[in-house]
């Protein structure tokens, strides 16, 4: 793996982090542009659902990144069991970890899958198929979206709701109370909590109730954070329309057709945005550490 250009000379001190929902997609380009930056000594746990991913992912950041120790779990947080998986690694490995400083990134909740947008549409072709189905995603890939081709009328099953808001609601909640009270509060620290928002989180997207819906329950969440521990630096990041499986998803299952269309055009026209273009900023935003504590920050506006 090759650092981001001037890495070394932006290198953090030594820090305590985690990053859900590391695996694939932005998550994965954001912990590449991470681990350079972190000083030796620092602790990266990273979460995810896949366990092959994540342990390739972890290899390659140990084997780049000497002094920085990487630990990886695989949990499926939409889980009572993975939840509490995820729950135990962090109030195990963080009383343990750099003392003065604590990055917790809640990016679980963004659709992605085993591959790649490219490469899904590249297979499609290359078996003469054009049109992608549900079954060509991995299992729980629409879990972070939610059924996008129901509309808000067509959504009458209390399980497949409380299913939804438990993986990207409740457990963004319980592992964030548990990463802070299990790192503690120490004279001189830093701690900071990022949510990976979305535009959705301020804006109605027809068929999208569900995803709508739970990010802008989880932007509140963290404000409200903001507003209770004023010691802790709380920053709702809203990435862009990234490149991802998310927006292939998008284009091709959400049940509003104008909807749909729009979905179609941002990706025609080449306004998808690198995922590693968007964790850049994001880190800068971090580094630079102006922004109000509980502010929602989209890509676009800084």
């Amino acid at each position: 793996m090759e650092a981001e250009p001037g890495a070394e000379r932006r290198r953090w001190a030594a820090a305590s982090c985690v990053l859900t929902g590391a695996s694939r997609g932005f998550g994965r380009s954001l912990a590449r542009l991470l681990a350079p930056r972190l000083g030796p000594g620092s602790l990266l746990l990273l979460l995810a659902r896949s366990e092959e991913a994540l342990a390739q992912l972890a290899a390659e950041l140990r084997d780049s990144c000497p002094g920085l120790r990487v630990e990886c779990v695989a949990s499926d947080l939409g889980s009572e069991e993975g939840l509490r998986r995820a729950v135990g690694a962090v109030r195990e490995l963080l009383p343990g970890g750099p003392p003065d400083r604590l990055l917790l990134i809640n990016n679980a909740g963004n659709a992605t899958t085993g591959i790649g947008p490219q490469v899904l549409v590249q297979k499609k072709r290359e078996q003469q198929e054009s049109v992608v189905t549900p079954e060509d995603f991995a299992p729980g890939a629409e879990g972070s979206l939610g059924d996008i081709s129901k509309s808000f009328l067509s959504l009458t099953d209390p399980n497949e709701i409380n299913t939804y808001f438990a993986f990207n609601i409740t457990s963004a909640l319980c592992l964030t109370s548990s990463a802070l009270q299990a790192f503690g509060m120490r004279p001189g620290c830093s701690r900071t909590v990022v949510n990976i928002s979305s535009l959705c989180a301020l804006q109605p997207f027809r068929s999208w109730a569900l995803y709508c819906s739970g990010k802008a329950a989880r932007d509140m969440m963290f404000r409200v954070l903001a507003a209770e521990e004023p010691d802790v630096r709380v920053l709702n990041y809203a990435p862009g329309p990234l490149d991802t499986d998310m927006q292939l998803l998008a284009r091709t299952r959400t049940g509003d057709a104008e909807m749909r269309q729009q979905f179609q055009s941002l990706h025609d026209s080449g306004q998808l945005i690198d995922c590693a273009v968007s964790a850049q900023k994001l880190l800068r935003l971090l580094e630079e550490n102006t922004f109000t504590s509980g502010a929602h920050m989209d890509f676009y506006s800084v």
